[in-house]
């Protein structure tokens, strides 16, 4: 039987890529209030991602959500990355990573650590699911009790 484990390849430019039957996914490191976390692209979001890794690497501030449960999110106002809904959903599991293109409630990121149902003031909403955390998981909690209990935290996301 062949072996179907992802095989990760070393790219001229530094970053670790997993291949995944026709998909490719792009390994980024998350660095958060003394937390590192290894977050693999989702192959079902390919424009999100493609416009976020743009971005990279990708500095902000951390909030503690106020709608959504257990996540945290990083506010983005009128900014826009330039793409739509794809794999969109209201239910990240933990260490989902979500991107809401703006519309009915402002642009952002939500990281989920708990039990989260992604809302803002005007209603339920739904973001793409275009990052997974594959390591780190296990301090995703204390990531999220230190921004709740603590403030806004510098977060960044680089390629692995």
């Amino acid at each position: 039987m062949p072996d179907r484990s992802p095989i990760l390849v070393g790219e001229a430019d530094g970053a670790n890529r997993s291949h995944h039957g026709n998909h490719i996914m792009t390994r980024l490191r998350i660095s958060a209030a003394g937390y590192t976390f290894i977050a693999d692209t989702n192959p079902d979001a390919p424009q999100t991602v493609a416009a976020f890794l743009k971005l990279l690497p990708y500095r902000q501030k951390l909030i503690h959500v106020r709608w959504s449960g257990e996540g945290c999110w990083i506010p983005l106002g009128e900014f826009r990355l330039g793409v739509d809904f794809e794999n969109h959903t209201s239910h990240p599991s933990v260490g989902d990573i979500l991107f809401y293109p703006g519309g009915y409630s402002e642009t952002e990121i939500i990281l989920a650590y708990g039990s989260c149902c992604f809302a803002s003031k005007l209603g339920q909403l739904a973001g793409n699911h275009f990052l997974t955390i594959v390591e780190g998981k296990e301090n995703l909690r204390a990531l999220g009790t230190k921004v709740l209990w603590e403030g806004a935290q510098d977060v960044v996301f680089e390629l692995a």
